[in-house]
């Protein structure tokens, strides 16, 4: 069994940086992908940022030269370092996992973690 545990949501004003993290434990997780999915009041969630095991990376076009996902030596957490933040970049954050390759849809994704939020103010 895989845990996420997620930290660094808070509130903060437009322009301004927040780094999120992602604790992972649970067997051989430092050989899975990690992933950031956000979802805001009443849309649905969508993903933001991914990371292989071998530290190739994928991102949504918003979060393109803004947002940063990596991970630490061990390969057990994973961070994802927003820049430029918008009041549209307000929701609740989730950290997810997932056996070998990414994905950019979030049914792919096998363990999820409890979400944190960030709330973007003008």
């Amino acid at each position: 069994q895989v845990r996420l545990v997620e930290s660094g949501g808070g509130l903060v004003q437009a322009g301004g940086s927040l780094r999120l993290s992602c604790a992972a434990s649970g067997p051989a997780v430092s050989t899975w992908s990690m992933g950031w999915f956000r979802q805001a009041p009443g849309k649905e969630r969508e993903f933001v940022a991914s990371i292989w095991s071998s530290g190739l990376t994928d991102y949504r076009d918003f979060a393109w030269g803004r947002f940063t996902i990596s991970k630490d030596n061990a390969k057990t957490t994973a961070y994802l370092q927003m820049n430029s933040l918008k009041p549209e970049d307000t929701a609740v954050y989730y950290c997810t996992a997932r056996r070998f390759s990414s994905s950019r849809s979030d049914v792919d994704w096998d363990y999820w973690g409890q979400g944190t939020r960030v709330t973007v103010s003008t």
